[in-house]
C-alpha cells in the first residue's frame, strides 16, 4: 500500500468518525427559512399551551408562543444551523509559542436532546500551537456553536474537540466539559447535587505529563 492510499484509508476514517458525531438532521432539515421554522413552531407551541388549559387571550400569555419559537430558531437552537458556524481564520505562529494553551471557564449553555431542558456548564479546552494560532474567543464561539443545539453532553465534548483540531490543524487538543443537567436536577431523581464531567485528550494530552498540567491549570482558581 502507498502512501497515497493510506492518506486515503485516513481520509476515509476521518469522515466516517465526523458523520458518526454529527447531530441527527434530517435531509431536508434546511428547507426552510428560520421565519418559516418560528411560525410553524409558534402555532404547535400554541397548541400545546391551549392543550395544558392556559388562557391564550391573557396578556402574560398571548405573545409566548411567538416568543418560544423566535427563542428556538434565533437563539437556544441557533447552532444547529450550519450557517451559524463561526468563521475561523488561522494566523501564522510567528512567536513559535510552543508551549500549552489554556481557555478555561467557558460559560456553556445547552439543551437535553432527551427532554429540552438546560444543561448547564463550563468548558476548558486547551491546544498546544504547531505552525498556527486562532483567535482566543474562537475558542468561545466553537463551544458555543455546538452547545447552542439539542445535545448529549459526550458527543458536544467530542465535536468540539474535532472541530477545534481542524481548525488549529494539530491533534493535541484537550476538551473538558462540566455541565449540571436539569433533566437530573428538575424531575425524575431530582438530584441538585450531582454534575456531569467529560473529556477528550488527543494528540500530546493523551499523555499524563501534558493531561496533568492542563487539568492543573483548570483547577487553579
Amino acid at each position: 500500500m502507498d502512501n497515497q492510499d493510506l492518506e486515503n484509508d485516513f481520509e476515509a476514517m476521518d469522515d466516517h468518525m465526523m458523520s458518526s458525531l454529527d447531530t441527527p438532521l434530517r435531509p431536508d432539515a434546511f428547507d426552510l427559512t428560520d421565519q418559516e421554522k418560528i411560525k410553524i413552531i409558534e402555532g404547535h407551541f400554541r397548541e400545546i399551551m391551549h392543550t395544558l388549559g392556559l388562557d391564550l387571550t391573557d396578556d402574560s400569555l398571548k405573545g409566548t408562543p411567538h416568543r418560544v419559537a423566535k427563542m428556538y430558531v434565533k437563539e437556544i437552537f441557533h447552532g444547529l444551523n450550519p450557517d451559524n458556524k463561526p468563521a475561523i481564520r488561522r494566523f501564522e505562529n510567528k512567536y513559535n509559542y510552543n508551549r500549552m494553551l489554556v481557555e478555561r471557564d467557558i460559560t456553556l449553555y445547552s439543551s437535553c436532546e432527551h427532554h429540552f431542558v438546560p444543561i448547564i456548564g463550563k468548558a476548558h479546552v486547551a491546544y498546544i500551537p504547531g505552525e498556527h494560532v486562532i483567535g482566543l474567543s474562537k475558542l468561545n464561539r466553537i463551544v458555543q456553536y455546538y452547545a447552542r443545539r439539542p445535545q448529549v453532553q459526550e458527543r458536544m465534548t467530542m465535536q468540539i474537540a474535532n472541530e477545534l483540531k481542524q481548525a488549529l490543524q494539530t491533534d493535541d487538543v484537550a476538551v473538558l466539559i462540566e455541565a449540571d443537567h436539569l433533566c437530573v436536577m428538575s424531575r425524575g431523581v431530582n438530584d441538585v447535587t450531582s454534575s456531569t464531567i467529560t473529556a477528550e485528550y488527543s494528540g500530546l494530552f493523551e499523555q499524563d505529563q501534558y493531561r496533568n498540567e492542563f487539568l492543573s491549570h483548570i483547577r487553579k482558581k
